[in-house]
């Protein structure tokens, strides 16, 4: 049984303990999407939480754009943030249950956010959700791996091993642009699906 389950999550919400939102979408999520031009693509933000990505997408035009969390009360935020945003792409699921198919995953720390022991499940389910040659882009910490809480951080090379048989690496390097509580323990990744 993995103890970071929905109860957990629920409970980190409902305490007000969400310490690793920042309140906006993060820097180099920001700069990736500014690039983005065919507004039709379909996005996936698993493990969303608040969803600031989200948002700022849809504020620019992205219409195609799903978020999925284990948790009840961030994906209410963003209804309440953000009431024009299609209800049928705010979905309450477990991340290992979900079965679309998408272009595009956009990845905000949550393989941190998953106990260690669910990674080969978590690089198998990203390679499940994307259409063929889909991408897997966003943000993984480089913290050192914690034994009791997120975030499970992990070194460069243990990304490349997990990845390298299910994805082209495209980009995996350290974030130019992260915000200054984050400077440092941050890697870029574009992903594509093999």
């Amino acid at each position: 049984m993995n103890q970071f389950d929905k109860e957990y999550w629920s409970k980190r919400y409902e305490n007000n303990d969400a310490n690793w939102d920042l309140g906006a979408v993060s820097t180099p999520l920001k700069e990736y999407i500014d690039q983005l031009t065919d507004k039709n693509i379909s996005i996936l933000i698993p493990g969303a939480g608040n969803a600031y990505e989200a948002e700022y997408l849809f504020n620019k035009g992205f219409k195609n754009v799903t978020v999925i969390d284990i948790a009840e009360q961030p994906l209410n935020n963003i209804k309440k943030r953000l009431p024009s945003f299609p209800k049928e792409n705010l979905i309450h699921v477990d991340f290992f249950e979900h079965d679309k198919q998408y272009d595009l995953i956009l990845e905000q720390t949550f393989f941190c956010a998953l106990d260690p022991s669910l990674r080969k499940k978590y690089v198998d389910q990203m390679y499940q959700l994307l259409k063929p040659k889909g991408k897997l882009t966003g943000v993984v910490f480089t913290d050192p791996l914690n034994s009791d809480k997120p975030p499970f951080g992990a070194e460069k090379e243990e990304y490349i091993t997990l990845f390298s048989a299910k994805f082209h690496i495209n980009v995996i390097e350290k974030c130019y642009n992260s915000i200054k509580p984050r400077s440092g323990r941050e890697l870029f990744i574009i992903m594509k699906k093999k």
